[in-house]
């Protein structure tokens, strides 16, 4: 028994160890993940206590709960740590020294959108997704062909899409989405995949009030054992209530898209009582997943996408999404 509670002992401290070396948000997630979650060492450890007499189960038992409490109030004591460091930081960076200021030196700032972008990536890092990019021109099987779109769907006729003179006549276009990257992502890595796809995207849209011809997704993609509907809410609420805040919610509505299945259109219930289309989402289809060299039978995930423009159309309050595109520092510069 001296065996298994040293190795108890060696797996806490080194776990403490990981969790007190955390300096972002980021890292804590990771790294909680790694030595609380399901494949970390210590649940392995429970796992194994079916192996042992009676006796040894139980004090092997009571020191592993003892362990998870204690990497867990560390979590919680890091995290407080990291946050205070972080709120320090950002006074310091907003203080201003009036006797210095001066009104005809005008320092840049991010654009509205990729002040969005950046916030909802770092958003899903904190939830423990990772972050993966793709090219921009891609072929029409990563496109569409991969993501099950049949032949003959609206969406590849050349009235919605911009096809590039390249290799043979409708094999290669602008991409239309991000889900290329998850196929791509797919392709390169055995799951589990926790990954969203933030990147520009192009459609032969005519600009208007809400529409471009260029604009800005980001999809989310889970690939893991036992992944249900019920996952998928979970996330999507949990994502809106951190990026929006905790008196937000959210619902999901049928829906119907080729490359999941069931689908849905998700919403989020603003504190006023009122509902805001956000996006779609589903369980990836089978054929889906077999198209990025994963067995269905084994593996089940969810989807979802959203467009980052009217994210920030709607959290600025502004009416014509052409106007963030008109280059004119007089609006640009009130964000």
């Amino acid at each position: 028994m001296t065996t298994e509670f040293e190795a108890v002992e060696r797996a806490r401290d080194e776990a403490l160890a990981r969790v007190g070396g955390a300096v972002t948000f980021a890292e804590l997630a990771t790294v909680e993940t790694e030595v609380l979650g399901r494949r970390s060492v210590i649940v392995e450890m429970r796992k194994a206590l079916g192996g042992l007499d009676a006796q040894a189960r139980r004090s092997v038992g009571q020191l592993l709960n003892a362990a998870m409490s204690a990497v867990g109030d560390a979590v919680v004591l890091r995290r407080s740590a990291i946050e205070a460091v972080e709120r320090a930081g950002q006074l310091e960076a907003e203080r201003l020294d009036l006797t210095e200021f001066s009104p005809q030196r005008r320092r840049g700032h991010l654009h509205p959108f990729t002040a969005a972008w950046e916030r909802l990536e770092d958003v899903f890092v904190g939830m423990g997704f990772q972050v993966a990019e793709g090219p921009e021109i891609e072929t029409e099987w990563f496109n569409f062909g991969a993501l099950n779109f049949p032949a003959g769907h609206p969406a590849r006729e050349s009235q919605d899409s911009l096809w590039v003179d390249w290799g043979e006549p409708g094999h290669t276009l602008l991409r239309t989405h991000t889900s290329p990257v998850q196929v791509r992502t797919m392709l390169a890595q055995e799951p589990p995949i926790y990954v969203v796809c933030p990147g520009r995207v192009f459609r032969q849209d005519t600009p208007d009030a809400t529409h471009m011809p260029v604009f800005h997704q980001i999809e989310g993609l889970v690939i893991d054992r036992g992944i249900s509907v019920g996952d998928l809410a979970g996330t999507l609420d949990s994502f809106v209530k951190a990026f929006f805040g905790g008196e937000f919610s959210s619902r999901l509505r049928p829906s119907y898209f080729p490359f999941t299945e069931p689908s849905a259109e998700f919403d989020v219930r603003r504190p006023d009582g009122s509902w805001l289309e956000l996006g779609g989402c589903g369980m990836v289809h089978p054929n889906v997943l077999r198209a990025g060299g994963i067995d269905p039978e084994q593996w089940s995930g969810f989807a979802f996408g959203f467009g980052i423009d009217r994210f920030a159309l709607t959290r600025h309050g502004v009416e014509d999404l052409r106007e963030f595109w008109s280059g004119d520092v007089r609006f640009l510069s009130q964000f």
